[in-house]
């Protein structure tokens, strides 16, 4: 084991009975082990989000929204962007991360998740025109990405517990910039997205934590900490 142990936050509100909050520090504990690293992981409750977040390495924004202050989950998203620290977001997680870079890097404050906000003129985030409700699919991943890089593959099967993703009405406006397109379903939907010129900021709809479960260490998980060990080094 490593000497110097990595701290992870987990950004959401724990809930026992969420699947995904079973089975994400299951996924990184196998991550830890394969890599023969120490981590300590942290859940961070959205209503109570420390004044400071420098303490912890890495990032990984859950399911399980609408968190109980988004404010609070997007102060965390924001942090690890600009900070530059490692971070991952799942379902939720991907949500909120389309939305933090929709409001503090495009500067579209009237930016919503339609969850909350289904009427908002600018709904980023809106109901899957077929929801994903423990559902699988294909996802074909962009060559040359660190989700691709992750999975040593183009193509994955993974699943899925979600009724909202990104409006199509503002794809092509929220991938101008340094946010791109990493992943996507059989129909062409987006489906993982992550940051340029950041070390690792990777978010996908999809829920790789599942495999955890299923004794499958999920090659997201392993590919979070290397970032964390690496930015921390």
């Amino acid at each position: 084991m490593n000497a110097t142990p990595l701290h992870l936050a987990l950004i959401g509100d724990y809930n026992p009975d969420v699947i995904a909050h079973q089975a994400i520090p299951l996924a990184l504990q196998q991550a830890a082990d394969t890599l023969g690293l120490t981590l300590h992981t942290q859940w961070l409750d959205t209503e109570a989000m420390p004044e400071t977040l420098h303490y912890f390495d890495g990032f990984w924004c859950v399911p399980g929204s609408p968190y109980r202050d988004t404010d609070g989950a997007l102060r965390a998203i924001r942090f690890a962007r600009e900070q530059r620290r490692p971070f991952l977001g799942t379902c939720g997680g991907f949500q909120h991360a389309v939305l933090e870079y929709a409001r503090n890097v495009l500067g579209w404050k009237d930016a919503e998740h339609g969850e909350l906000a289904p009427q908002a003129k600018r709904a980023v985030i809106a109901p899957l025109s077929c929801t994903l409700v423990e559902a699988t699919d294909n996802v074909r991943l962009v060559p040359y990405t660190h989700i691709a890089d992750a999975y040593g593959t183009l193509d994955l099967l993974e699943g899925y517990r979600c009724r909202y993703g990104v409006n199509p009405e503002f794809v092509d406006a929220l991938l101008e910039g340094d946010l791109i397109p990493s992943g996507h379903d059989s129909a062409g939907d987006l489906r993982a997205v992550e940051l340029l010129d950041h070390p690792f900021f990777v978010a996908t709809l999809f829920q790789p934590e599942r495999s955890a479960l299923k004794g499958v260490t999920p090659p997201l998980a392993i590919a979070l900490l290397n970032a964390c060990q690496a930015v921390s080094a």
